[in-house]
């Protein structure tokens, strides 16, 4: 006689995150609060348009954009 052996579940089995979709939630965020977020090495973009994601970034976010100094 076979009796079926049951998968132990583990308690903590249901706060493990789960996979999220980064392209959709990208997409979501663009299309609902116009929220761009691009790597600069998407391969999606070309040489100028990623030339373009640069020079945008580091004017934005770059410690001199800011007014922070490292000499």
């Amino acid at each position: 006689m076979k009796v079926p052996t049951h998968q132990y579940r583990c308690a903590l089995g249901r706060l493990q995150p789960q996979a999220a979709d980064l392209d959709a939630i990208k997409q979501n965020g663009w299309q609902e609060q116009r929220i761009l977020v691009v790597a600069e090495n998407d391969d999606r973009l070309d040489f100028i348009e990623r030339e373009f994601v640069r020079r945008l970034g580091e004017r934005l976010y770059s410690a001199t954009a800011r007014g922070v100094r490292h000499d």
